[in-house]
């Protein structure tokens, strides 16, 4: 039985007044740190994509369609949407990142002990995680 907010076939309804200009701002805002996320290690890609897509599936069909067959995020919805779980290549990719870059930062730009400690702690939960 399909969820009381969606039709039959299971696709979500589209919400309706201000909630779907809010849904539908949110939607790019996810998809600007999701962007951000590609770029800069420390930020995940992942669930800001998964957040935009929510959105643009209950704000605009047409993003929602245009993001799924993104050829950077597209894959992360699909792959999420079949099998609950981030694509081997974009986990191998982040946790590489993670150690470069997170590693850069914390031998050259940290001084304090104790901040070192809780970036590499940081770091290493999302490789963990990952």
């Amino acid at each position: 039985m399909p969820p009381a907010n969606a039709h039959p076939d299971g696709a979500p309804t589209l919400a309706r007044g201000p909630l779907r200009w809010l849904l539908f701002v949110a939607g790019f805002l996810a998809l600007g740190l999701a962007a951000l996320g590609v770029i800069l290690p420390v930020l995940p890609t992942t669930p800001f994509v998964l957040v935009a897509a929510a959105c643009f599936a209950r704000s605009s069909p047409r993003f929602y369609n245009w993001l799924l067959s993104n050829r950077v995020f597209g894959p992360l919805i699909v792959d999420w949407s079949e099998h609950r779980g981030i694509p081997l290549r974009a986990k191998v990719i982040s946790v590489v990142m993670i150690a470069l870059v997170g590693g850069a930062s914390v031998i050259w730009f940290l001084d304090a002990l104790w901040a070192r400690i809780l970036v590499v702690a940081v770091l290493a939960s999302v490789s963990a995680w990952l």
